[in-house]
This record gives structure tokens, C-alpha cells and sequence, in this order.
């Protein structure tokens, strides 16, 4: 047997008796220091309620960040534990799982062969899932646990999640999403840059908050530069331990700065051995904790906040509600998908589009999918994702103004969007390339497939789902071919093979009609319908 830890507990959102139609799903979270799995009970009654907590400690993220790649031994270790969760997920009858790997697994080399051989001896199919699918669990586990998320980040909000691999900021305010950015600050890659150096305690401390501010130095120029931070939400496993000491006795959730301060000198003072004793850890858990406070503490100071508020959450609760929400069991207060929307403007802005364009062909967009429902049998993520392509498709001439195509594809790439896997990034990054190329549909560009538990509702033929989606887009932005919103009030209509794009604009609409007849080449390819636009005559 596994040296396992087990909790088993009820959630906060636990609101009543047993539902005889709950399903119980397990989550199961690959992580770069900890393997680890949920188990809950989900209904339209009851919620999510959580119903076991099962923890294994791995050195998943010591063998890539100072290897490259997963170990032998390591996949021999890993196999073992999950095959344990097997069993037990067969011991709680479990309906559905899914279970994800994130920084180390998604950084190793060898981590086809590992996914592979995990698949092959335990029947677990994991899934490696972007640091941006990665963070969205996280916001989405804060929500469903705290009712007044929305009213919580109206002011100036900070979500700020530790994790072992990596460290992501996101910045809230006015209800949306306006930053979020993932840097390389996690606290078992900290210890291990520095763990083949001969340091003193004192050595090792100063080397720590120095690699932390030269990562936060040009974060606090470049996203908080006259921006208020009223609240610090503090996720990942590193915080909760400290949370767990700062708050013996005093269960508010909220740390403030005074109070956390005083912790951090304190933990500051204490040898390797002492922090053992104190957090009742072993030497390899220990030597993460004062990484994880300089962190917080230089988060805490560049961003002027008054208090930490610590909900308590872990990847796998996140997991469960994105399960929930999945199967309509569960409904969010906070519009997840307009910050997905809010991000791609914003990225937009920062490559100084021409932001009243961006709009128009937006909306444009919309309208059109929405017109050819009958034609192209897409759903709501692919409508999300043709809305985000339509806001960057110019972000490429920030770059240079020939071969901005290409450019635009090499900064979507390099680009996280939160909440896109690394599939939906390429779908969205291969519309904006070949809107004004020619589409050569056997040179589009796909690394992976779309996982079992994917939004998009075709997941077979990704370059047709591309070129529908592409098509789209070429129309919209001939609509606005003047970048004046001439068509901005038209209204669309499919008859006799034709998309009739109605206007009552007064104005000349030439360079539109020359625009949308020269792009209406591909559309009617794509779909068999040929757009025609028509404008009404004033006497």
C-alpha cells in the first residue's frame, strides 16, 4: 500500500441531505510535488459535496526541473498510486473521473510515454491540460465556494496562485478579468535552482528573494502601474499549509499583512529542522515553506494589498465544479467566458489594434455564425473561439504589416489566453493566419487532439472546423473594409442559397460590396451559400 494521506470531509457548499440521482465523480490532479484525488458528490440539489481527500507525495517536478524528463522509478511510482485510486474510486462506485497533469508533466520530454504507460497499467487516461486551463480550475473552485465572488472583485483583486511548477497573477476589477500573467516562481523550482548551490541559511534566503524580484521587477512595471489592489486571494497547496499555522484558532479566512509579517520573520529564523517540527512535515515538504512566504510576502508588498484572504480550495475542487458546470448541474453567478473574451481584448489593446475595427468585425462575426446555425453545426465554444480570433486578427501588424498573418499565429502561440486549452489556442491562432492567406487545409497546423471531455462540439476534423470558422471571419472583416462601421446596423438572412446582408446606411457602401464579393469566394466554398449585400435605396 502507498503511503497515502487521507481526508475525508464535506465542502462548503454541501447544502442538505442525500439526492438519490447525485453522481460521484473523482478528480485527480497530477501535480509536480503531489498526486492527488478528490472524491464528490454532485446534484442539482445537494451541489458539490466533497467526500474523501487522497494525497501522495511524488518528486515529479524534482526529475524534470533538473532532468528534463520523468524518471523510470518515477513512472513506476506514479503507476502504483494511481492504480491505488483506482481501486478506490471502484470502492465509492465512482460514475465519472477525469484526471489532469500540469507543470511537470506538461515540461518532461518523455511525457508521451508516461501518459502512455499510465494508460496501459492503471486504465487512467490523464491529460496533460495548459497552465491557462490549469489557473481557470482554480477561479472557477473560488467561485463555487464563495457566493460573493462577483461583489468580492468589483475593487481591485489579485488572484494570485503558488503552485510547485509556476506562479499565476490575474487581475480583477469591475466584475472582469483585465491581466493574468504565469511566471516561472514555483516554489519546488525555486529550491531546485538553487539546491546545488553551497549556501548558508542566510545565502539561500537572499538568493530566493532575489530570483523572486527579478521575475516581479518587470510584472509591477508592466501590469500594476496605477492600479489599485484592494484584496489578495491566495491559492495552491504551499499557501494552505501556512494559512493552516498563521490561522490556528482563527479560522477567518483573511491574514492581514500586520499578521503575516510577523509570520514571515518568524518562519524566516528557523532552520530546516525547526520548520519540520513546526508544520509536522518531512526535510523534503519543510524546505518549500519559506520559498512560498517570500513570495506571498513580495506579492503582498508590490501590490499594496491590506490582507490575504485564503479560501482553501485545491486544483481538484476546481475540477469537480468545471465537471458540474459541464453537466448543468451547477450554474456560476461570474461570467467565466466573458474573461476569456476581456483577456483577448486586452491583448488586442496592448498591440495598439484599431479597437472600434476589432468591435465591429466582433460583432459582425457573431452575427454571422449565428445566421449559418443550420449550416455549420458549431457550438458555443467554437462561437467563443471565432469572437476571440476576431479581436486579434490584426494584432500581427504590431509586428510588421507584411507577413502580419504570420506574425499574429507566432504571438497567439506564445500567447496564453485563460481558459483555452492548447488545442483551442491553435484553432484560434490558425483562423488569424489564413483569414487573408490562401487556406491550404492540409497545412494547417494541429499538434494534439481535442480531449474526451472537450467543449467543441467536432473534434474529428479540425481543419474543416477551421476553415468554416476562417470563412467566417474573411466576411466579417469585409464588412468593415473601411474600418468605419457602414454595416454596423445590417441584418442578416440565408435564402436561396444566399446570405443577405441588409443595410439602411446611407452612405457608399463600395468598397464593402468589392470586399465582400472578392471573400465570398471561400465562404460559398465552404458553405454553399454565396453573400450578397443589399442596400436600401433612399428617395
Amino acid at each position: 500500500m502507498m503511503d497515502i494521506k487521507r481526508v475525508r470531509r464535506s465542502s462548503r457548499t454541501e447544502q442538505g441531505g442525500k439526492n438519490m440521482a447525485a453522481l460521484t465523480f473523482a478528480a485527480i490532479d497530477v501535480g509536480s510535488f503531489e498526486v492527488e484525488m478528490g472524491i464528490y458528490e454532485i446534484s442539482n440539489r445537494n451541489k458539490i459535496r466533497k467526500l474523501d481527500q487522497i494525497r501522495h507525495v511524488t518528486a515529479l517536478g524534482k526529475d524534470t526541473y533538473n532532468n528534463g524528463k520523468i524518471s523510470y522509478e518515477m513512472v513506476e511510482e506514479l503507476c502504483d498510486v494511481l492504480a491505488d485510486f483506482a481501486r478506490i474510486m471502484k470502492s465509492y462506485k465512482v460514475t465519472e473521473y477525469r484526471a489532469y497533469a500540469t507543470s511537470a508533466m506538461r515540461e518532461a520530454r518523455n511525457n508521451r510515454i508516461v501518459l502512455d504507460q499510465i494508460r496501459v497499467r492503471t486504465g487512467i487516461q490523464v491529460r496533460i491540460i495548459s497552465n491557462s486551463e490549469q489557473r481557470f480550475l482554480g477561479y472557477k473552485a473560488i467561485a463555487v465556494s464563495d457566493d460573493e465572488f462577483d461583489e468580492n472583485i468589483q475593487q481591485g483583486t489579485a488572484i494570485v496562485d503558488v503552485g510547485f511548477g509556476s506562479m499565476q497573477a490575474s487581475l480583477f476589477d469591475k466584475d472582469a478579468l483585465v491581466s493574468t500573467q504565469n511566471l516561472p516562481l514555483g516554489v519546488l523550482r525555486l529550491r531546485e535552482l538553487i539546491a546545488h548551490e553551497k549556501l548558508s541559511q542566510q545565502g539561500a534566503q537572499n538568493l530566493i528573494a532575489e530570483l523572486i524580484d527579478n521575475e516581479l521587477v518587470t510584472y509591477r512595471k508592466m501590469y500594476l502601474k496605477d492600479r489599485e489592489i484592494k484584496n489578495l486571494i491566495a491559492i495552491g497547496e504551499p499557501i494552505l499549509s501556512l494559512y493552516y499555522k498563521m490561522a490556528e484558532g482563527n479560522r477567518s479566512e483573511q491574514i492581514t499583512i500586520q499578521e503575516f509579517n510577523r509570520f514571515y520573520e518568524r518562519l524566516k529564523s528557523m532552520t530546516l529542522a525547526q520548520t519540520e517540527d513546526f508544520f509536522d512535515v518531512n526535510e523534503e515538504y519543510a524546505s518549500l515553506m519559506f520559498p512560498a512566504a517570500a513570495i506571498y510576502k513580495r506579492m503582498l508588498e508590490i501590490t499594496g494589498a491590506e490582507f490575504i484572504w485564503v479560501p482553501g480550495i485545491r486544483m481538484t475542487d476546481g475540477m469537480a465544479a468545471e465537471y458540474a458546470e459541464d453537466k448543468k448541474l451547477i450554474r456560476f453567478n461570474h461570467s467565466f467566458e466573458n474573461d476569456i473574451i476581456v483577456t483577448s481584448r486586452n491583448m488586442a489593446k496592448r498591440y495598439k489594434c484599431y479597437m472600434p475595427h476589432i468591435q465591429n468585425v466582433e460583432e459582425a462575426a457573431l452575427k454571422v455564425f449565428d445566421s449559418l446555425k443550420k449550416y455549420h453545426g458549431l457550438g458555443p465554444r467554437e462561437r467563443l473561439l471565432l469572437q476571440i480570433a476576431a479581436n486579434l486578427h490584426s494584432c500581427g501588424k504590431f509586428v510588421t504589416m507584411r507577413g502580419a498573418d504570420e506574425c499574429a499565429y507566432n504571438m497567439i502561440m506564445a500567447t496564453e489566453i485563460i481558459g483555452l486549452s492548447h488545442v483551442e489556442r491553435e484553432i484560434v491562432a490558425n483562423i488569424v493566419k489564413y483569414h487573408q492567406q490562401k487556406f491550404r487545409y492540409n497545412e494547417v497546423e494541429v499538434s494534439a487532439k481535442p480531449s474526451k471531455d472537450s467543449r467543441l462540439v467536432s473534434t474529428e476534423n479540425l481543419s474543416i472546423v477551421i476553415a468554416r470558422l476562417t470563412a467566417i471571419l474573411r466576411l466579417a472583416n469585409s464588412m468593415d473594409r473601411g474600418h468605419t462601421g457602414k454595416l454596423k446596423d445590417c441584418r442578416l438572412n440565408v435564402k436561396d442559397g444566399q446570405l443577405l446582408i441588409q443595410t439602411d446606411c446611407p452612405a457608399d457602401v463600395t468598397l464593402e460590396s468589392i470586399s465582400i464579393v472578392d471573400k465570398g469566394e471561400f465562404f460559398e466554398e465552404i458553405f454553399g451559400i454565396r453573400p450578397v449585400l443589399r442596400q436600401k435605396r433612399r428617395v
